[in-house]
């Protein structure tokens, strides 16, 4: 098995990655984490084993009460984990945050994901000791 390090958009953002992600192709186990789009804008974070038997589930109505009112659903990212409680810990971390950041999240967009992970009353000001 090759086990690759924590995808840099995640060391140091949140207190699931500063563990260590363990992201590798192979293994016993996958475990998938994902972010949907929903029907009516909205984004659901859910996690699995099975991506696209999941993204069938939901699309079929089978998937959640969430998801089975807000039809169809599209894959907006998702990350591979070979570790359960690391995808349970990163699923939710994703689902506690506000909607830029999550959008952030999705377009991979590592330097705009660090700025919004600093807390709301810190964002902009200097920190002089």
């Amino acid at each position: 098995m090759v086990s690759l390090p924590a995808p840099m958009f995640l060391v140091g953002v949140e207190p699931w990655a500063e563990r260590g992600v363990n992201v590798s192709f192979g293994g016993d186990m996958t475990y998938w984490v994902y972010i949907l789009r929903c029907s009516d804008g909205s984004y659901y974070t859910g996690r699995t084993t099975d991506i696209d038997s999941r993204l069938w589930e939901h699309n079929a109505g089978l998937g959640g009460k969430y998801t089975s009112k807000r039809r169809p659903v599209k894959l907006m990212n998702c990350w591979m984990f070979d570790n359960e409680q690391d995808a349970y810990d990163a699923e939710f971390q994703i689902k506690g945050w506000r909607r830029e950041k999550k959008e952030a999240l999705i377009r991979e967009d590592f330097e705009l994901l660090k700025e919004l992970s600093r807390s709301y009353g810190n964002r902009g000001k200097s920190h002089a000791c």
